[in-house]
């Protein structure tokens, strides 16, 4: 892992954030002066459970992981991040230890502001504070539906609702597309809450029903319409 100082051009990277967009100038270089860039290969972990949370992370490239870890060695993905989005919040203000583990699942290029630039900024700009706030609110509700979905609808049906969620927003309701899964098999499926082979099921059972057409991890959606509905 490797720590660097603004190679990439930093300030742009945050000030086109939403959630850096209200800090003036002065506020900007003071949370860039306190940003490292690291590089990070695909596998490397970047805090585990119980460590100090130390700052903030923020995704340039690459992929995250944030999972439960078992003593035997079984995990429960809770969540995955991509480009532009941030993780390590959540603790960052209680100054307690981090309750997940966080793991880079393909090569990444990552920011990590200080635990105390964010809490600075907070103290000295509300709009700012109010934008952490409503990322904060958001994580939560995704949470209460990833609940939702646990408890209330079939495996199933969360396979359909993840693919559907990764369908580009230009693409119309009816029309045909192609879906990237964005993670292996199994991290999508720990994600998701069944088997890596329930999984490879579902994607079968789709597969014969017209639906779908499975080439590694490439999911052509042959009738997205027919997905929303379909409810097995």
């Amino acid at each position: 892992m490797g720590a660097h100082r603004d190679s990439f051009g930093t300030l742009d990277f945050l000030r086109n954030l939403p959630l850096f967009r209200e800090l003036d100038l002065s506020q900007l270089e003071a949370v860039g002066a306190a940003t490292t860039e690291q590089r990070v290969a695909v596998g490397a972990a970047l805090f585990r459970r119980g460590d100090p949370c130390d700052g903030m992370y923020l995704i340039v490239l690459g992929r995250v992981k944030l999972a439960l870890l078992a003593h035997g060695g079984a995990e429960k993905v809770v969540e995955i991040l991509g480009p532009g989005q941030s993780f390590g919040e959540a603790v960052l203000f209680t100054g307690a230890p981090h309750k997940l583990y966080a793991e880079a699942i393909a090569d990444s290029l990552l920011l990590h502001i200080r635990r105390n630039a964010v809490l600075d900024t907070v103290e000295r700009n509300p709009k700012f504070a109010r934008r952490m706030l409503n990322e904060l609110s958001q994580r939560l509700c995704r949470r209460i539906a990833d609940i939702e979905a646990y408890t209330l609808k079939s495996a199933t049906e969360r396979v359909t609702a993840y693919l559907l969620a990764e369908l580009d927003e230009h693409v119309s309701p009816g029309q045909a597309a192609d879906v990237m899964l964005d993670a292996s098999k199994s991290v999508l499926a720990s994600r998701l809450n069944i088997t890596r082979e329930h999984f490879s099921r579902i994607l079968h059972e789709l597969s014969q029903a017209g639906l779908i057409r499975v080439n590694g991890r490439n999911i052509h959606l042959l009738d997205p319409a027919g997905l929303r509905e379909h409810k097995t």
